[in-house]
């Protein structure tokens, strides 16, 4: 279906074209390019609300900066489908998040205009830093650097750190802070509250302009009169509201809060701050989802809310005649309350994804033993640790290529001291249409490296409630992660009996002809080998299939059967093969002495683009027909001596 643009959105292909309309007309620009994403997202689908709170800001923008020249930084880049459509991205915007189409995110290797990719929060501001430093390098003067980032993502560290450099160093740069008080879920925190008295102070910022109009035209205070307005205002901020600026602290001129929906007033403030020296930051106040009533009324639901109709406002969902199976996210919510009755040592804690990952269900049973730290998934780890030693155990729940965030203090204050923490990684495998940034593909790899931890993976809901619960418990008091993917699992009827899972224990799924080929999995695309070992069984190929359930420690005793009995092995994981669930069986059949043909599938060592879960599986070789196939290949490399070795 083709989706038509206003008459003014359709002459633009580039901000050049932007720019030859006069600024009165961009008020329909604006409206025309609203219209455009809403059309579009709710015929194809995709991120909504956050780019619908910033189409006047991503206008004038461009109406104002020179871009590409003038480097623009979208952080995370939920917010910068606006910013893709004007910058010559228009007819390819319906294949957004597809396979094969658009990235739903800024990237550098797509448009000269997306200066940086993003996908993870709060890296704008570090990277149009070091952009604006490479710039006076290269004695680039006159070249701009903008940062736009949501109050959301000024909560991680990273925001700080780099605020707190650019105060010190003094470039030329622009951080727009985008004021929402969303991220996903609404934001928390001592800094939102901060921004809101800000943004609710109308005494100061009334004040404040009249002060800088009256003083800047007086001379009798010498020669820099601005300079007596900075100090007298400073003064008011302490009576007027009971503190400083933050960012002015941190030597950035702070301007605003600005309505960031007036787009003409925003592209006179932003011309003004073109010729200021120095680090500036522009506080403009948005809504999310504006212009679209009920993406402005409930902001978590319309974040990203699928396909829907655009008139009644109706999201489509599907009417299953029969039961589904749940989210693997909503039995892990569901399951951590009902541990969490039976131990009262239990407490939960994300970082700002609490819808995302389920564990609002707890913040609403339990809102005293429940955490949402906001985006910052370095302290998630470490207040973990804290409640840890302390004799509370910690189910610290971050999606998979969060955790990468936060793997030094995996490492340091919690593996190393030893401490019960168990990380919940949501997002395992393949994320679907967000692409690489939002892939788990790494975890298996890395946390098995580390020392004291319990790496695991369930391959369905019932695993999962039993990992849970055998994760808790005092006799397994150390570092113990378990990983699941995103969307749904195979049992309809998963609310099984909790039941202790021994750690290192594997569990035989289907036993195979001797001399023949078994498949080792481990997580959910273990159910794809069950479907493989059907087909192949239809074909007369009788194949084993082991369910390792734990990456650390494997189950040796497991492994040394499956190398008697069979002439062949496939490893399946929906992880990285460098380092992963594959190499991990390798090492310990090679440390044994055990030698046998092996074939490890899994994500390859490459980015793998966005798509269904389903067609990156097919990609890289490991959905039900590739498994299949490789089975078939190894079988014909198992030789009757092999077999007869195996068989003796």
């Amino acid at each position: 279906m083709t989706i038509e643009p206003g008459p003014l959105l359709a002459a633009i292909n580039s901000p050049d074209d932007l720019k030859k309309l006069a600024p009165e007309q961009l008020v329909q620009v604006s409206t025309e390019l609203r219209e455009f994403i809403i059309d579009t997202v709710s015929i194809y689908g995709g991120h909504f609300g956050a780019s619908l709170g910033v189409v006047e800001l991503t206008v004038a923008l461009h109406y104002v900066f020179n871009t590409p020249y003038d480097q623009l930084v979208w952080d995370v880049g939920h917010q910068a489908y606006g910013h893709k459509i004007l910058t010559g991205r228009r007819e390819r915007f319906p294949t957004n998040r597809r396979y094969g189409g658009m990235s739903g995110f800024p990237k550098i290797s797509e448009s000269p205009y997306d200066a940086f990719g993003v996908g993870h929060s709060s890296t704008s501001i570090g990277a149009a830093l070091g952009m604006a430093v490479a710039s006076d390098y290269k004695k680039d003067f006159d070249r701009q650097h903008i940062a736009v980032i949501g109050d959301g993502a000024m909560t991680a560290g990273m925001s700080f750190e780099a605020l707190n450099q650019a105060g010190a160093l003094n470039n030329n740069m622009i951080v727009v802070l985008n004021d929402n008080c969303m991220s996903i879920d609404p934001n928390v925190g001592a800094l939102k509250e901060y921004l809101t008295d800000i943004t609710t102070s109308r005494t100061y910022n009334k004040v404040r302009d009249e002060l800088w109009n009256v003083l800047g035209k007086l001379s009798k205070f010498g020669p820099n009169p601005q300079q007596i307005a900075r100090k007298v205002e400073a003064a008011m901020k302490a009576t007027l509201m009971k503190q400083s600026n933050l960012f002015e602290a941190l030597n950035f001129r702070y301007f605003g809060p600005v309505d960031g929906h007036d787009v003409q007033h925003l592209v006179a403030v932003l011309n003004d701050l073109k010729a200021i020296p120095g680090p500036k930051l522009l506080h403009c106040v948005t809504v999310k989802g504006k212009g679209y009533a009920l993406a402005e009324k409930d902001q978590t639901l319309w974040h990203a809310p699928g396909l829907f109709d655009k008139i009644t406002g109706e999201i489509y969902t599907k009417t299953p005649t029969t039961p589904q199976p749940p989210k693997y996210q909503d039995v892990f919510g569901h399951t951590l309350v009902e541990l969490a009755e039976a131990n009262d040592k239990i407490m939960g804690v994300t970082p700002a994804m609490p819808s995302g990952s389920s564990l609002n269900l707890m913040m609403a049973a339990m809102p005293t033993r429940a955490f949402d730290v906001g985006i910052a998934e370095q302290h998630a780890v470490t207040f973990s640790a804290g409640l840890a030693t302390q004799g509370l155990v910690p189910f610290c729940n971050i999606y998979s290529s969060f955790m990468q965030r936060g793997y030094d203090q995996v490492i340091h204050d919690v593996a190393l001291q030893n401490l019960h923490v168990v990380f919940c990684l949501d997002r395992a495998g393949f994320a679907g249409a967000d692409g690489p940034t939002h892939h788990g593909c790494y975890d298996l790899a890395y946390m098995r490296c580390i020392p004291n931890i319990v790496v695991s993976a369930p391959m369905n809901e019932q695993e999962l409630r039993n990992l849970m619960y055998t994760a808790q418990l005092p006799e397994n008091a150390g570092p113990f992660s378990i990983r699941y993917p995103r969307g749904e699992g195979v049992m309809p009827e998963w609310r099984t009996p909790l039941q202790r899972v021994a750690v290192g224990t594997g569990r035989v799924v289907r036993e195979g002809e001797a001399g023949g080929v078994a498949i080792l999995t481990i997580g959910h695309i273990g159910n794809y080998a069950v479907k493989a070992t059907a087909a192949l069984a239809a074909e007369g190929l009788d194949v084993g299939h082991y369910d390792l359930r734990f990456c650390k420690p494997l189950d040796e005793e497991m492994l040394r059967d499956v190398a008697r009995r069979y002439g062949a092995i496939v490893t399946v994981e929906d992880g990285c093969l460098p380092g992963g669930f594959g190499s991990a069986v390798l090492e310990f059949l090679a440390d044994q002495g055990l030698h046998l043909p092996l074939r490890r599938l899994g994500i390859p060592d490459r980015v793998v683009e966005h798509g269904t879960q389903d067609q990156l599986y097919k990609e890289c070789g490991f959905d039900a027909p590739g498994i299949a196939q490789a089975v078939r290949e190894m079988a014909a490399k198992v030789t009757d001596a092999a077999r007869e070795s195996v068989l003796g």
